[in-house]
């Protein structure tokens, strides 16, 4: 790796010859290069310092030439897609940040694969508009379509390890391509495989496997969703106008990407749910009990084992923490109590002493500590 750059960034390209596990020969074509890159502009939180080297490439050969060049020279690697769920330090990242800027969407009757870098929303807009159900309630998350296994992405009522049937992937410990399964992917809620082992696998394409109800959308799960429409949940409604509902729903909290507005400039929901035992969860309903009164009964999803999921925003916001908290330069949105922001000039260091500040007070309200979702680089709460 070169020396990092103090006068700025500098383009440069480079020529690199086909690989074998490019499956096909091509034509030599370049590749861009940063030095001394800013990163937060490829963030939706526009906070970071930079990159000593930022490589953007375009196909999958490009992907894996570049994570075996830096494995090689044995040089810290952070791969980028949307930006939509990393927290980049104030100091930036001391290595190279791979950029997957590929392409592709290939359907074929109601099977449909994703290159990584597809832009996921609007990879949601073209299952819709060919009448599929099945992520059409995942409108409007941003991001790319590579990322979407790494966390299981989901929201009302849908999450795409429910639909996903293979993700290709580079594997840096075996130096190869692999085609994993659903089962091999190890999803649960927000969390896969690529997780457990974030310095394994850089996804390259998602297969997916839709659904064909006659332009109808999914059973809807949600509640919130099926209000919005006027219907009961387990019904359908036309794919289209599932869509649109979530997307004036995400808008309302500030959770569909806006340059103008602040309540955007976010990671969208930063906490995870937590998932409580059922020990953990008497002494958490005890809390609420003593803080609250007897008649105030938190949000409860039951699941297998006993385990009990409740709300980050419902703890956030009985914990003092309401919309739009703060005085500073990172607050609260003043749309959703689950997203932190940056009003426009906060630093990483501004927005974690917030989290922190939210989750020592959750702690000690009810016992329970929140963990967060985006991804952290160079940083920790």
């Amino acid at each position: 790796m070169g020396p990092v750059r103090a006068a700025g960034p500098r383009d440069r390209e480079r020529r690199h010859a086909p690989t074998a596990s490019s499956g096909a020969d091509r034509t030599l074509v370049p590749v861009q290069e940063l030095h001394d890159a800013p990163l937060a502009p490829l963030t939706t939180f526009r906070l970071g310092g930079p990159a000593a080297r930022l490589v953007t490439a375009t196909s999958d050969a490009e992907v894996i030439e570049a994570v075996r060049e830096a494995d090689g020279a044995g040089t810290p690697l952070l791969v980028i897609g949307g930006g939509s769920n990393l927290v980049i330090g104030d100091k930036g990242f001391d290595g190279t940040a791979l950029r997957i800027a590929t392409t592709g969407f290939a359907l074929n009757g109601t099977a449909l694969e994703l290159a990584a870098g597809e832009v996921w929303t609007d990879a949601v807009a073209r299952t819709v508009e060919a009448g599929l159900a099945g992520i059409e309630c995942l409108a409007g998350i941003p991001g790319s379509a590579g990322a979407t296994p790494i966390q299981n992405v989901g929201a009302y009522g849908q999450e795409v390890s429910s639909t996903i049937t293979e993700v290709i992937a580079y594997d840096r410990q075996a130096r190869e391509t692999l085609t994993l399964s659903n089962a091999e992917c190890a999803f649960s809620y927000r969390h896969s495989r690529f997780k457990a082992e974030p310095d394994r696998f850089v996804v390259l394409r998602v297969r997916f496997e839709l659904e064909d109800a006659g332009g109808l959308s999914a059973p809807l799960r949600y509640a919130e969703t099926a209000r919005a429409m006027g219907v009961e949940q387990g019904e359908r409604v036309a794919a289209s106008a599932a869509r649109e509902t979530v997307l004036k729903l995400r808008a309302g909290k500030g959770m569909v990407l806006d340059p103008e507005d602040h309540d955007s400039w976010s990671a969208g929901s930063f906490f995870t749910n937590p998932i409580l035992e059922a020990a953990e969860h008497e002494a958490f309903l005890a809390r609420v009990r003593d803080r609250l009164g007897p008649d105030v009964t938190p949000p409860a999803f039951h699941s297998d084992g006993g385990r009990v999921k409740t709300s980050a925003a419902w703890l956030i916001d009985r914990a003092g923490f309401t919309k739009g908290y703060g005085t500073g330069p990172a607050r609260i949105s003043t749309k959703h109590t689950l997203a932190l922001t940056n009003r426009g000039d906060a630093t990483t260091e501004d927005l974690l002493a917030l989290a922190r500040e939210v989750v020592a007070g959750v702690r000690e309200a009810f016992g329970v500590t929140l963990v967060n979702e985006p991804v952290m680089v160079g940083v920790s709460l």
